[in-house]
């Protein structure tokens, strides 16, 4: 008779995208999964991540999460709206002085798909068996077993006060940039300040979608809803293009100093007055249709953008990093939730394969199989952002859109991302 084997458990710390797709990739690789969260109930919105792009990869692996995904599968959502799909990506350039825009580059086969932060997480979350997140949760501490075997994470409840323990065969760090696990085992690596920050903010127009605003807009960026938008202006480029449910998602970069940044967190908070003085800034920078935008959009928010080197490792024992903590990255590769999502598909994939009695071999192979595809586009993704940023590169003189030949242009281009349309074998 053959022998059963034996039932893995996960704990997995960051209730995220990340962390939520964790649960997914894991459960349907036969493990059993808890996810701690810190945050006391599922979020309704997005105070830290508005709107994002998904590659054609990370909408399959969804799909294999779903029976039937309604949002990315049915061609209208539960309003009636088209769904949003980037069918093309255009890199401009804007004259603040002259307010005038012109084409740099334009991929006319970008098949990226439009999601609001919040919409995915709740779609992710929802689908899941609903004692597997555990909100209101506190990250304490973890311990592994002298035999390397066993996984103990102390959590604090935060409505109770009170603190347990939960064991598993491996723990999932999950939890972002700024990774208090990933400390535990490289207690010397610091985030790199790019150099700039960004401002950004979703515009909800679903009241008033014939406002001049919004037709001003459209007329002045008629791919709107089917594009997306990159513009490079004096000191920095903003990135805006259409959400589900009649919303703009807008980011402008801006090139200033490092500041000091409270808490476990690289998004600042900021006054009436901080708001206005970047209004003002934008109508030296932008055309009035954006400009229009910016200033109707409600409580936009600043983060302060950072990567780090990439990493040698990311896996110790049983335990496993995932999604940001395993690669802080800029967001001009548009990577960030891809590459989590990404990570969470191979992840399960090599545990299925492997088995917990091969622990070790499944996280090799997992590190094997991911290190050499985030480290370049980590260090792609940061060059991405300095050239449009017109910062220094060591190779390449700072980039001035007014003077760019059309060479010079194609280094704009997204399909240079490393790997960009690269299937992991495991997945196939």
């Amino acid at each position: 008779m053959t022998k059963e084997k034996r039932k893995g458990k996960v704990v997995v710390v960051g209730g995220s995208i990340a962390g939520i797709s964790c649960a997914h990739a894991l459960l349907a690789a036969g493990w059993d999964v808890v996810v701690l969260e810190k945050t006391c109930s599922p979020p309704t919105g997005s105070a830290t991540g508005a709107g994002l792009g998904l590659d054609p990869l990370a909408q399959k692996i969804i799909q294999f999460f779903f029976s039937s995904p309604e949002w990315l599968v049915n061609p209208t959502s539960d309003k009636g709206q088209s769904k949003i799909e980037f069918n093309s990506l255009e890199n401009q350039a804007t004259d603040g002085n002259k307010k005038i825009s012109w084409t740099l580059t334009r991929d006319e086969n970008f098949n990226f798909r439009a999601a609001y932060w919040a919409d995915l997480h709740s779609l992710l979350y929802k689908a899941l068996p609903p004692e597997i997140v555990l909100w209101g949760n506190l990250f304490v501490s973890f311990s592994i077993s002298d035999d390397k075997s066993f996984v103990k994470v102390r959590t604090k409840v935060l409505q109770t006060g009170d603190t347990i323990d939960i064991g598993g065969d491996l723990l999932i760090a999950a939890d972002g940039c700024l990774s208090s696990i990933r400390k535990s085992f490289l207690p010397d690596l610091k985030l790199r300040y790019s150099g700039y920050c960004a401002w950004r903010g979703v515009l909800d127009f679903s009241d008033n979608e014939n406002s001049e605003t919004i037709l001003g807009l459209k007329k002045a960026y008629p791919d709107l809803g089917r594009c997306l938008y990159f513009d490079l202006g004096s000191g920095g480029h903003s990135v805006f293009y259409e959400l589900l449910n009649k919303r703009i998602n807008w980011i402008w970069y801006v090139n200033q100093p490092e500041q000091e940044i409270k808490g476990n967190s690289v998004t600042m908070k900021v006054s009436s007055d901080m708001v206005e003085k970047m209004h003002e800034a934008a109508e030296k920078v932008w055309v009035p249709e954006l400009v229009k935008v910016i200033r109707e959009t409600k409580e936009p928010f600043l983060n302060f953008i950072y990567d780090s080197e990439p990493l040698d490792q990311i896996f110790w024992d049983n335990v496993v990093l995932i999604g940001d903590a395993a690669h802080p990255t800029t967001p001009h590769g548009l990577r960030s939730t891809n590459m989590s999502i990404l990570d969470a598909a191979v992840l399960g994939k090599c545990l299925k394969k492997w088995g917990v009695e091969s622990l070790n071999s499944a996280l090799q192979e997992y590190q094997s199989t991911r290190l050499p595809v985030v480290s370049e586009q980590v260090l792609h993704s940061r060059r991405l952002g300095r050239t449009k940023q017109g910062l220094i590169l060591s190779d390449f003189k700072p980039f001035d859109p007014k003077t760019a030949s059309e060479g010079d242009c194609q280094e704009l281009m997204q399909k240079n991302m490393p790997f960009f349309s690269h299937i992991p074998p495991i997945l196939n």
